[in-house]
């Protein structure tokens, strides 16, 4: 109707999303684009803080953001409760109307479950919960019946939600053990973020006739039989499931074919069955320390669909090729079966590039080696494309045989990392940029660039440290600059302050690009084991390759763009939610190995400065901690957030972020999941030695030790 050509589209919904996030319209019913509601009333997703305030997060955008919630008006909402709140202006600052609200409905109830730890005290049981959804406790009169005991860890289902004058109460649920126990910890979160348990009886029957009916053999014959080609995989020590293999294959024209060959997980999960149901209902595979919540029953994910070392497994194949320089010279793909020759692990196949070991045949070694020369030709050139590379520390938990965390370890970082990560992402590229030419809606991987307020933040922020940023969407000027700090003092706060200004990847059938990977058309292939985007766009090109896409279009069982931008935002969701419980397990299970370390010094670096303190995250452990502006020492504290900074007025002392400083590790609040510091002596730089930012905000506090 607006007169949209159809090779347009693309970047008119581009347009219509940057719109939408900037609060100019909003999407309504049917798809309509409208214009926002006027201030006055909201609907959205409450977010409470522990000190009483919180903000409102609208469900459609609007012109002023996050609605701010002061103490006392939240009507006994808690974090996660879908609320209405009137809006009210506060006037304006710096030239822009500032607003605030009281919550006049909650809607719904974010959730009615909880975890925490049953107590006891002046005869009365009750469990303070973990997390920050609920900041006080829950009062249980039946715990003696469920034969709860004190420092127990169970699940309680609130039967009176908390107000301003009534407290919470609840029913003990479960009891999951005694806090602290191997396993109770992971069986916690698992319970708090409502993963779910065991498969549905229709499912597990479903994967039974599928096994029955497995017959490589038979299926060979309609596929590219590739079982004679020396194919192997690469993946962590502990990994369970195997869902990719690579092949590669010298041309004589000095070309090569790398083949990327990802379990046919699509062949055994028909679309519309019990078991796609289940698949698409968890969307993603839950990792968690020591343990896995499975998108597939085991059946298939650990066994028909895994890629074990000599068995016969049914996949789809990308075929790639390459010249000397690691450019596309074209693609093709298939339905294959293959017979894995070798599996190793990251750390295996780097040793043998090292001629280090272990014992593998001549084969596999001459494979290996021609990976890494193709691998490292198309890490030059994707960099030279504009791909964004982070240099940010990661570690893994060291566990005994119980599942206690006993250490941490730096993650390895051997280039065989990096060749499979290289591989994976050409293949995924190559499969969306078949299906975009054939102009079929997909669920593709996206990543917008910084908004304009992160960019601007971002750039202010690296000139605080030296650094020139002129326009943070050039990928090449944002790289360039990233190498530049690599190996310096403030490396880790320039790559941190980088990873912290950029949006979230999300699913979407909408053509926006890949910012990070400067990739124009992107979607997931590789992981259909373990994500549920990827079993879609196996679907598709199952359909391609029986040359039944144009039937499948005019039959309308191709997915529309509303039902896959529906689609992908339950998967966006999924994949958030997945991240945030394993980052929280990963958390608890270091806090409490820190627990036994009460009072030791540790060195740390400046992440962050609020006004309520600095966070300093441990370098050996990676995880935050606060330290209080009242434990800096007795000072007129001034916080230039802008600056990224905190500066004693009298003293001239400064912390700013990047900063490596020495803390001590005063408590450790388990419940809340938090980490108090304390500074064990002097440290800083003189306040002469910065640079304030400029529109730098500042808060000054007297602190007396």
């Amino acid at each position: 109707a607006m007169g949209i050509a159809e090779e347009e589209h693309g970047d008119f919904h581009a347009a219509c999303k940057a719109l939408m996030k900037t609060g100019r319209i909003v999407l309504g019913a049917k798809n309509a684009l409208l214009l926002p509601d006027p201030p006055g009333k909201i609907v959205g997703t409450f977010r409470s803080n522990p000190r009483g305030f919180g903000f409102v997060i609208p469900s459609t955008p609007n012109s002023h953001g996050d609605l701010y919630i002061p103490a006392g008006n939240s009507g006994g909402a808690i974090t996660g409760d879908t609320v209405a709140a009137r809006v009210v202006s506060r006037g304006k600052r710096r030239g822009r109307m500032m607003y605030e609200g009281r919550i006049v409905e909650i809607v719904q109830r974010g959730q009615s479950r909880f975890v925490g730890e049953l107590r006891r005290q002046f005869d009365r049981w009750f469990v303070v919960p973990d997390g920050g959804a609920l900041h006080g406790p829950i009062f249980v009169p039946d715990a003696p019946s469920k034969r709860g005991r004190p420092g127990d860890q169970v699940v309680v289902e609130i039967t009176q939600f908390p107000a301003e004058r009534t407290e919470a109460r609840g029913v003990l649920v479960r009891v999951l053990g005694k806090r602290g126990e191997p396993g109770v910890d992971t069986a916690s979160i698992i319970e708090q973020y409502q993963f779910p348990h065991d498969f549905p009886p229709p499912v597990l029957e479903e994967v039974r006739r599928a096994a029955v009916a497995y017959d490589p053999e038979s299926l060979a014959m309609a596929r590219e039989d590739l079982r004679e080609l020396t194919i192997i995989t690469i993946d962590p020590d502990d990994a369970k499931d195997f869902d990719d293999a690579i092949s590669l294959t010298e041309n004589r024209d000095g070309t090569v074919e790398l083949g990327v060959h990802i379990a046919d997980v699509s062949y055994f999960v028909d679309d519309g069955g019990a078991l796609d149901a289940e698949a698409k209902a968890r969307s993603t595979s839950v990792y968690l320390t020591g343990t896995v919540v499975p998108m597939l029953p085991e059946a298939l994910s650990n066994g028909l669909c895994s890629l074990q070392e000599g068995e016969p497994r049914l996949t789809k194949s990308a075929f790639i090729t390459y010249d000397r320089a690691g450019r596309v010279r074209g693609a093709r793909f298939a339905n294959s079966v293959i017979r894995s020759t070798k599996r190793l692990t990251y750390t295996q196949a780097q040793a043998i590039l090292d001629a280090k070991g272990p014992r593998v045949s001549a084969k596999v070694r001459a494979l290996l080696q021609r990976m890494d020369a193709l691998a490292r030709a198309i890490q030059r050139r994707r960099r030279g494309e504009g791909m964004l590379t982070l240099d940010l520390p990661e570690v893994e938990l060291v566990l005994d045989d119980h599942g206690v965390v006993t250490a941490v370890s730096p993650k390895d970082t051997s280039f065989t990392h990096t060749i499979i990560e290289m591989f994976m992402v050409e293949a995924n590229e190559a499969v969306a940029r078949l299906l975009h030419k054939r102009r079929v809606p997909f669920l593709r991987r996206v990543h917008e660039p910084p908004d304009a307020d992160s960019g601007e933040g971002l750039e202010k922020f690296l000139g605080v440290l030296g650094y020139r940023l002129r326009n943070f969407r050039d990928r090449a000027k944002l790289q360039a600059l990233l190498d530049e700090s690599h190996g310096r003092p403030e490396a880790f706060a320039v790559h941190l302050a980088v990873l912290r200004s950029m949006q979230q990847a999300e699913y979407s059938p909408l053509t926006l690009g890949h910012y990070a990977l400067a990739s124009d058309h992107y979607c997931h292939f590789t992981s259909p084991i373990r994500r549920y985007p990827d079993l879609t766009v196996h679907r598709l090109l199952d359909a391609h390759l029986r040359n039944d896409l144009e039937t499948a279009r005019q039959e309308g069982t191709i997915p529309t763009g509303t039902e896959l931008a529906k689609l992908g935002q339950h998967c966006s969701a999924t994949e958030r939610r997945a991240e945030a419980a394993e980052r929280e397990l990963r958390l608890v299970l270091v806090l409490r190995l820190l627990e036994k370390q009460l009072g030791e010094t540790l060195p740390g670096i400046v992440t962050g400065v609020a006004n309520v303190g600095i966070f300093v995250q441990l370098e050996r452990y990676l995880v935050d901690g606060l330290l209080k502006l009242e434990d800096l020492g007795d000072d007129w504290w001034e916080v230039e957030s802008s600056a990224g900074s905190v500066v004693g007025q009298r003293s001239g002392m400064v912390f700013r972020i990047g900063d490596r400083l020495p803390v001590t590790l005063a408590r450790i609040d388990l419940p809340n999941r938090q980490l108090q510091l304390s500074l064990p002596r002097r440290a800083g730089k003189r306040a002469g030695e910065r640079r304030r930012g400029e529109g730098a905000t500042r808060r000054r506090r007297r602190a007396r030790r």
